[in-house]
């Protein structure tokens, strides 16, 4: 089984749950995509952060 961290923007608290016990805001993952040297949409994404 694998946990991921997940992290409430509205009160930066961190949790294993999709909404946060604290405030019940959505959470989002804190972890970075995986890294794939065939991706084939980086282009475009470097393209829209940089433009």
């Amino acid at each position: 089984m694998r946990f991921q961290l997940r992290k409430c923007s509205k009160c930066s608290h961190y949790t294993l749950k999709n909404k946060c016990p604290k405030c019940g805001e959505d959470t989002k993952s804190v972890h970075p995509a995986k890294f794939s040297p065939d991706d084939k949409y980086m282009r475009y994404r470097l393209a829209e952060r940089y433009s």
